[in-house]
């Protein structure tokens, strides 16, 4: 997969160099280049961002030197008008006001061949770019990684290219270790807890049940955890379980927990 990405600081994404992504891309597995968007600017000082139209506070970024960054980045020989050239990578902009990032979009990126990571700074970037090469029929995408506000799309890009390159075969070095995690597959949970040796530490024990080396025992230990928290902390999962998809022990853990589960899906008895 073929990364591009770009920033008033590209200096920030030496971090890809470490770690797993780093071995991704010793391996061939991942290509990602930090672009400096001041390098499309054309006066002394290398502005990218001017005053907000209508007044207001901060400034926003200007998009001529967004257009001709992108124009190049994207393979556009005659940016006016032009369709989208053949292969050109997904467009995506980190934004606060956009649509939730998700584990489901994770997985249907780390599929792509080249993405093309945008960083805004500021009040954000003018709105008129996304708009103008959607209309030139690339697939642009805004998202947003929560309910906050930082203070330039660098460390969202971060997340969003953990999340998805992860996800590309050959990434892992144990590709089961993502199989059940949070968030994952059809009926996504939040995954149980985990524990490591010793048994015992500080005075807590690890649960009976995981030293007994009853797989089926486990299995069902853990199931049953991730059902509990994901109803304490993200009821909003299970009330989108199927539950037809829902085994016998699954509606009893359920219903034990205060959900009634004969609809279509599981509904809380207090609402």
């Amino acid at each position: 997969m073929k990364i591009d990405i770009v920033s008033v600081f590209p200096e920030y994404f030496e971090v890809m160099n470490l770690s797993l992504m780093g071995k991704a891309q010793a391996k061939g597995l991942l290509e990602i280049k930090a672009h400096n968007l001041r390098d499309w600017t054309h006066d002394v000082h290398h502005s990218v961002d001017d005053t907000p139209v209508g007044g207001g506070a901060g400034m926003v970024m200007k998009p001529e030197v967004w257009s001709e960054c992108l124009d190049e980045l994207l393979g556009f020989s005659q940016p006016s008008g032009s369709p989208a050239p053949s292969g050109a990578p997904v467009l995506i902009f980190p934004n606060p006001s956009a649509p939730l990032f998700t584990q489901r979009d994770a997985t249907e990126l780390s599929h792509a061949d080249h993405l093309l990571f945008g960083c805004g700074r500021y009040e954000g970037y003018d709105a008129r770019i996304p708009d103008y090469y959607r209309a030139q029929g690339v697939d642009v995408r805004e998202y947003s990684i929560g309910d906050y506000v930082l203070n330039g799309g660098e460390v969202a890009v971060s997340v969003m290219l953990e999340a998805i390159t992860r996800l590309m075969p050959g990434f892992m070095g144990n590709p089961d270790s993502i199989v059940e995690e949070s968030y994952t597959g059809e009926g996504a949970l939040l995954e149980h807890r985990q524990y490591t040796k010793p048994a015992v530490w500080r005075g807590i024990a690890v649960p009976d049940v995981l030293l007994s080396g009853d797989h089926g025992k486990v299995d069902r230990f853990r199931r049953d955890e991730a059902l509990a928290r994901t109803a304490e902390i993200r009821p909003d999962l299970i009330a989108a379980l199927d539950c037809k998809a829902l085994d016998k022990a699954d509606r009893k853990t359920l219903m034990a927990l205060g959900w009634e589960v004969s609809a279509t899906h599981p509904r809380r008895l207090a609402d």
